[in-house]
């Protein structure tokens, strides 16, 4: 499968240059926090959580002005739930930090500490993971301000409730097991994180500083998988006893109205793609302000909550919404595409990502059941998807397919830029054909393997 003709911008010179930024596609690492910019394609790029992931619709507002005047005025959030505001100047960093400052927005310094995206405001919440971060910050500041700790080390508190954050990954994982009690894990998701200890706050607190010290010892750059299992269970000598309450928030889609368990609704939104631009911003903020919102918590699949509507105006708010390029209602296939910022917006791309990714969705509604992930990367970096995807590489020749696996990856198949939007028909095609009854996208993929797929895909 591939992505669109690579008419988009002018190719003059883009293979050597993609050639030479190659060698250092797998040494990033780096979190470009505001202290620490990243050089990308389009100038430079800041990443920042503000605390609790909260922040009123002024301060967004003044945020997104700010990346238009220092910036080029594209925001994105993450896939964990991550601001990120592109196309600085090493001159206007400083000036992004100052409006930031102004505007009343506090980025705590250190690793990110992800929360519950409705702390505080959700009544079926097992304990406020927002006081669990401030705890955290006021008992372990010297650590977790630590120069030793990996940039991308990862803090996950999970207060439970109807959003809790058992999908993501992180180094330690801080879930509340009942008011006040909390477990401390490492090394993976709700699921595959190992428990290390148990008990009430102050305890927790402790155990994640002990983490934190053994990470500490280790050296920069290390992770929690890299701690030895046996110093592991010397520091927590009743690990292996530990019975954690698995959480009980479901996986529940973003978009869309959400009724809490006291009455109240909030309303889910995610960018198309989860990239917005100033003036879409701002339009938006302005109609929710306007509707009644008072406030915005970002969410992890690359979107946010607006809280404070009232229940009727949220049809209206989700119909202009969507004339904005946001959608707020569940189901809808963009969900299923990670697409970088491509040409156009990044200098590093070859090919417009968001224009193919629309092409793709009225082209192949077959791929997007849910079951698999379309990364659409401009290039080799994969900056939208750090996890193996249906993904589409754009090169100087055309487009690499890579059946399930990440943007730097061996391609399966090369595709010319003129072919592909056969090729889309094709694997969509594929895919009709074959499927069996109540078969998912991913597992007739699976079944049919790269043969099969490549087959297909190379069929007059």
């Amino acid at each position: 499968m591939g992505i669109e003709a690579a008419t988009a911008i002018d190719r003059t010179g883009e293979a050597d240059r993609h050639g030479r930024q190659a060698a250092k596609i797998r040494a990033r690492g780096a979190c470009p926090a505001l202290s620490a910019p990243m050089p990308t394609g389009d100038g430079l790029l800041v990443r920042l959580r503000p605390a609790g992931g909260a922040l009123t619709l002024p301060q967004f507002a003044s945020l997104a002005r700010s990346a238009a005047a220092h910036g080029n005025g594209i925001l994105e959030i993450t896939a964990r739930g991550n601001l990120q505001i592109r196309g600085l100047r090493a001159e206007t960093v400083e000036t992004l930090a100052a409006d930031i400052d102004a505007a009343g927005i506090t980025v705590p310094d250190g690793p990110a500490i992800e929360t519950s995206p409705l702390h505080g405001i959700d009544p079926e919440e097992t304990s406020d993971p927002a006081a669990m971060e401030t705890a955290l910050r006021r008992e372990l500041t010297d650590l977790i301000a630590s120069p030793r700790l990996a940039p991308k080390l990862s803090l996950v508190v999970d207060g439970g409730g109807a959003f809790g954050l058992s999908a993501l990954s992180a180094d330690i994982r801080i879930v509340a097991q009942s008011p006040g009690h909390w477990l401390v894990a490492i090394h993976g998701d709700g699921e595959t994180a190992t428990p290390v200890a148990i008990g009430p706050a102050a305890a927790a607190i402790s155990a994640v500083g002990d983490i934190l010290s053994l990470l500490a010892a280790l050296g920069q750059g290390r992770r929690a998988r890299d701690i030895d299992p046996a110093l592991l269970r010397a520091r927590f000598p009743a690990m292996g006893k530990i019975r954690s309450i698995p959480s009980r928030a479901a996986n529940m889609p973003l978009p869309g109205p959400h009724r809490l368990a006291d009455g109240k609704t909030v309303l889910g939104v995610r960018p198309e793609f989860g990239q917005m631009r100033t003036p879409d911003m701002t339009a938006l903020l302005d109609l929710a302000s306007t509707h009644g919102a008072t406030a915005i918590r970002l969410a992890p699949d690359r979107g946010f909550f607006l809280i404070g509507l009232p229940a009727d105006t949220v049809p209206a708010m989700q119909i202009a919404a969507a004339g904005h390029g946001f959608s707020a209602q569940a189901g809808e296939s963009s969900a299923h595409i990670a697409a970088c910022a491509g040409a156009g917006a990044c200098g590093s791309a070859f090919y417009e990502t968001r224009t193919l990714a629309r092409r793709i969705l009225a082209a192949a509604p077959a791929l997007f059941d849910g079951s698999l992930t379309l990364h659409l990367s401009g290039c080799a970096k994969g900056c939208a998807h750090a996890r193996p995807a249906l993904t589409l590489t754009g090169t100087a020749e055309g487009y690499d397919l890579i059946l399930n696996g990440l943007a730097a990856d061996q391609p399966d198949e090369r595709i010319a830029g003129g072919r592909i939007d056969f090729a889309i028909e094709r694997l969509a095609r594929s895919i009709e054909d074959n499927r069996g009854a109540g078969e998912s996208a991913a597992a007739c993929l699976t079944r049919l393997g790269a043969t099969g797929v490549l087959e297909a895909l190379r069929q007059e």
